[in-house]
């Protein structure tokens, strides 16, 4: 696990410049505080910050081939290395170090491109081909590891495992407002935009060729979606399958030459892969635990419970609101608007961890893989639902619906109710979409300012329906599956779980998402995944051996923290003061009486806005960094920052 970043000059001529490329790489320290690495010849920078995880001594980076006329830079695990490495030597490629980071250079003078079909693992890797003049980047298949770049077209091409890499460079800091636009809706910027108009993230299952003739991505992998009632057979189906195909998926991901423990938060997903090491591979695991101090977000009790039946070695910490983290600073690790409030415990667990391992196993991916979130089977109920008169819809349920009482507890039912129906009559996209929207179109037309209106930004369901149209052959549920991987598993789950665990220098590793065990499931009949409103059946039925029935049967809670309460009591002022009349109105572009609405509905418990206020206090806190380095640019060079539309 590290950070890569680098510069390509179209000019075979030009030299790159080092002191920038260490800036680049040294703005990303904490992915890899162990090492760093250049390479500096002419035309191509790469460089690299290293934890070391595999070949402790020999894994430093670049690394080349026998003659050094490629080389690479690389973020993350190949898990398959082993065996990669046995097949190249047959073949009499010669090895330096016991890395898994020189495969992919063997690899690659052995099949070109085509070599990140071969690779098992989450990377995120540029190769320079001196021969060709060519550098050559690719992203896994789910995108587990990121990888950002901005191309000036003749000029140069800069790349990044984070955004404030590439920006070191000098790049345009203009505002992608379309960007920002969506980010209202969906609390975070999607595929491939950025929250900068220059920069892009590079999508998964995707590789780059930049040379002087241009730039070029393709994608080389994406989930399989069967057409509906051509999936695989049911009969073919067994738990024990299954259970053995994860365990296969979890011992690969296990590969390390330091400790590994597990994220365990006391759900199904998290809680299958630490049976599974423990009792399955027979190894003493270390588990870590943040608990919340609110009964009905808190899941540490059924994680300690998990811990003593496995017998892991466990540790765990209680969140309070006096125990967040400063809340700017913790945002800045996303170098762009992004609001999934969880990643606060998100953060604490990894620091926790970080003081005793460095590489850590979690669940994440499970409810994409599995079918795992209540949405998942909401459309069985809407179809139900739109069956009843209208007369009896209109006006008996959505009155009282909308009469219950406003509560601030964890997902609670009249926060479900009144977002079922309104929404259970649209048809399934844009039905599953009004679960996750934050702001609607409506909504963002009174926040935003009418000039900013006048840019005339595109709707943002069209995130959603590009993947709907390109599933629209499949079962609903394969459906929704392949949307939310595509959506809200790459660009809130696992942008999240990395840039909180780097921030301590953790390794996170994800072995639902190993893409073996995704493409297994992925093929499997719709009716083994879920069962009347019960989700994660599989998942569930393969852990049956592993598990206390309390935990296989519990309710899908999520790793939230009470923030709809702290909102009104311990961060009021905190609040208060982020969303002032005054630092809205200098944003420029967003109404002050609408965001006032807001605070006053939250603060007299008339309406939860938790999702909103948090919405908007991580633009705010962008959009001011943004703006106070652009007083210092223009201070520093005299030249006036780019405005808001106004």
């Amino acid at each position: 696990m590290c950070g890569i970043c680098g510069i390509f000059l179209a000019d075979s001529s030009a030299i790159v410049d080092r002191t920038l490329l260490q800036e680049m790489n040294r703005s990303m320290i904490h992915r890899g505080p162990d090492d760093e690495g250049y390479l500096a010849a002419g035309q191509i920078g790469l460089a690299m910050r290293r934890l070391s995880i595999i070949d402790l001594a020999g894994g430093r980076q670049p690394i080349g081939n026998e003659d050094d006329s490629i080389q690479v830079v690389y973020n993350g695990e190949i898990y398959n290395y082993p065996q990669l490495r046995s097949e190249l030597e047959s073949r009499g490629h010669r090895f330096r170090t016991q890395s898994d980071t020189e495969v992919i250079v063997h690899l690659y003078e052995d099949l070109g491109e085509e070599c990140v079909a071969r690779l098992n693992g989450m990377f995120a890797f540029a190769l320079w081909d001196e021969n060709r003049r060519r550098l050559f980047i690719a992203r896994d298949r789910l995108g587990i590891k990121p990888l950002f770049y901005a191309y000036e077209p003749g000029k140069r091409l800069l790349f990044g495992s984070e955004i404030r890499a590439v920006l070191r460079t000098g790049v345009d800091r203009e505002p992608d407002y379309q960007a920002l636009y969506d980010y209202l809706s969906l609390m975070y910027v999607p595929t491939p935009a950025t929250a900068y108009k220059a920069i892009r993230k590079l999508p998964p299952g995707c590789w780059l060729t930049c040379s002087a003739e241009g730039l070029e991505i393709r994608e080389y992998w994406d989930l399989p979606i069967p057409t509906e009632g051509q999936e695989s057979s049911s009969d073919a189906f067994s738990e024990e399958e299954l259970l053995d195909r994860l365990q296969a998926a979890i011992q690969r991901h296990m590969i390390a030459d330091v400790p590994v423990g597990a994220l365990l938060s006391g759900g199904l997903d998290s809680t299958t892969v630490t049976a599974v090491m423990a009792r399955k591979l027979n190894v003493p695991v270390q588990t870590f635990t943040m608990g919340f101090d609110r009964r009905s977000y808190d899941e540490s009790g059924d994680a300690r419970l998990v811990a003593e039946t496995l017998g892991t070695q466990h540790l765990e910490e209680t969140l309070s609101a006096e125990r967040i983290p400063d809340v700017p600073e913790l945002l800045a690790m996303f170098d762009e608007p992004f609001a999934d409030y969880s990643a606060i415990p998100t953060f604490l667990v990894s620091r926790l961890a970080a003081s005793r391992v460095k590489v850590v196993l979690t669940g994440d991916g499970g409810d994409e893989v599995f079918a795992g979130y209540p949405t998942h089977v909401a459309y069985k109920v809407a179809e139900f639902y739109r069956y009843l008169p209208s007369s009896l819809r209109e006006h008996v349920i959505k009155p009282v619906v909308s009469a219950l009482p406003t509560s601030m507890e964890r997902i609670s039912f009249d926060y479900k109710a009144k977002r079922f129906v309104t929404g259970a009559d649209l048809p399934l996209g844009p039905g599953h979409y009004w679960w996750k929207v934050i702001f609607t179109e409506q909504d963002k037309r009174k926040l935003l300012s009418a000039d900013f209106c006048r840019t005339e930004p595109e709707d943002t369901y069209r995130v959603f329906a590009q993947y709907f149209a390109r599933s629209e052959h499949a079962h609903p549920l394969n459906q929704l599956l392949y949307v939310d991987t595509k959506t809200f598993l790459l660009d809130d789950n696992l942008t999240k779980v990395d840039r909180m665990t780097m921030a301590s220098s953790l390794e996170a590793r994800v072995p639902l998402l190993d893409h073996e065990l995704v493409e297994y499931v992925t093929l499997l009949p719709p009716s083994l995944k879920t069962k009347g409103l019960q989700t994660k059946v599989l998942l569930r039925k393969a852990a049956r051996s592993l598990l206390p029935p309390s935990i296989r049967r519990g309710k899908k809670k999520g790793f939230t923290p009470p923030l709809p309460i702290w909102l009104r009591t311990e961060l009021r002022e905190f609040v208060q003061d982020t969303l002032s009349e005054r630092r809205i109105r200098g944003m420029g572009f967003l109404n002050e009486e609408y965001c006032r609405t807001l605070l006053d509905e939250h603060f007299q418990s008339r309406k939860d806005n938790n999702r909103e206020i948090w919405t908007l206090i991580a633009l705010v806190c962008w959009w001011e960094r943004e703006r106070n380095i652009a007083n210092s640019s223009v201070t520093a060079t005299g030249r006036q920052g780019r405005r808001p539309p106004q």
